[in-house]
């Protein structure tokens, strides 16, 4: 902060002084230039976020949980989950397959489209994550999701742990619950590695928003989604 010199009480400093004089005491004196007190608060402050934003790096993803997720399309799961508070980062990949180091363009025979999730369960938990999945797919469709039919567009929940598993097991036997007239053909597996794809499909929705529109509402995702979860559809 900008502090200009100035008499107070028995004090009395001359601008050009490097020393205040205190009953004949010489003192040394800060010496002021105007303007350069803020820059250092400033720079003081950006020290303090780029601290913050280290240690955010460090911190968060070794108290994040891993959701892996498939629903077709990898692009639209992505928008889906980036959009969910407490996400803390969504990646498109393969994964279920036994053929190591799938491609896009190439050979990912045996995989599922699907999004990696890294999510804070103190922001958000879980069960959230699983009611986001289930409104965002067609669990009844077994060629794959949507305009895009196939194997490696089918859907499935891939779990890591027991109580992963379990959560996803009780949220299906909702959706069956709710469609006893459909088969839900949506599965829970186990989790396997994960492949994420290139650059390229990264955040495809945003860098190409556009297109992305023109894909998603010809596919027929929105219409469908619509039809089956009403009003409680996310997409």
């Amino acid at each position: 902060m900008n502090r200009p010199g100035g008499k107070a009480g028995g004090e009395s400093a001359g601008f050009g002084s490097n020393t205040i004089n205190r009953g004949g005491a010489q003192a040394p004196r800060r010496l002021v230039v105007p303007g350069l007190d803020s820059g250092k608060s400033r720079m003081r402050k950006n020290c303090v976020k780029m601290l913050a934003a280290c240690l955010a790096a460090v911190v968060l993803p070794a108290l994040a949980e891993r959701a892996l997720f498939a629903g077709g399309c990898f692009w639209c799961m992505e928008q889906a989950f980036e959009e969910v508070e407490g996400v803390v980062s969504v990646v498109s990949g393969f994964t279920g397959g036994a053929l190591e180091n799938p491609t896009y363009d190439g050979n990912h025979e045996g995989h599922l489209e699907a999004v990696a999730v890294e999510f804070d369960p103190q922001r958000v938990s879980y069960e959230a994550l699983l009611r986001v999945y289930w409104r965002n797919i067609d669990p009844f469709d077994d060629r794959g999701q949507f305009c895009d039919k196939g194997p490696s567009y089918r859907s499935a929940i891939f779990v890591a742990t027991a109580q992963q598993r379990r959560l996803a097991e009780a949220s299906r036997q909702v959706v069956v619950e709710r469609f006893p007239d459909l088969e839900v053909v949506t599965p829970v597996r186990d989790a396997g590695p994960f492949y994420p794809v290139k650059e390229y499909h990264q955040d495809y929705y945003r860098k190409n928003p556009l297109r992305y529109l023109f894909y998603k509402t010809t596919c027929g995702r929105p219409a469908r989604l619509e039809e089956i979860w009403g009003e409680s559809a996310v997409h």
